[in-house]
């Protein structure tokens, strides 16, 4: 059972990366009516996804892998929640950006959204990836025991 909650762990995790480059990419060509209701499924995607890394992560961390105390006493698994919510609240900026296209989209109008905005977002998910990869380095330590300061 172990394995099976850490593979959707880190599908989950794989989902979050995959629709965060996709939302890149499309933010990169002019915006239409496809890319706009693409990026916001994939966001959609993202949110579930983020939603399904924490009560994994949590059942993972409570009951199917080292104990709540051993991540507790880990630097870098408390580094990668202080980093997951770093993401969280930066994600927060272009979630509301693609939520308030909706009242356009239904109109068939494609969103209004200057090369400086677009640059923006893209600025913002790319932080986002650069702080998810770091989270995956601090996945690797924490289960390697390495910056453990328990008894």
């Amino acid at each position: 059972m172990n394995a099976l909650i850490a593979f959707l762990h880190h599908i989950a995790f794989l989902a979050i990366m995959l629709t965060l480059a996709f939302e890149m990419l499309l933010l990169k060509q002019p915006l239409t009516l496809a890319t706009a209701k693409k990026i916001q499924r994939y966001d959609a995607i993202y949110g579930v996804a983020a939603g399904l890394i924490l009560i994994i992560g949590g059942l993972r961390v409570m009951y199917f892998e080292k104990g709540a105390d051993y991540y507790m006493h880990s630097a870098p698994f408390i580094i990668k929640m202080v980093l997951f919510i770093i993401v969280g609240l930066i994600s927060i900026h272009p979630t509301m950006t693609f939520l308030k296209w909706n009242k356009t989209l239904k109109q068939g109008v494609v969103p209004e959204l200057t090369d400086a905005q677009s640059s923006k977002l893209r600025g913002i998910i790319h932080a986002e990836l650069m702080l998810l990869g770091a989270m995956m380095l601090c996945a690797a330590m924490a289960a390697k025991g390495i910056g453990y300061f328990g008894s």
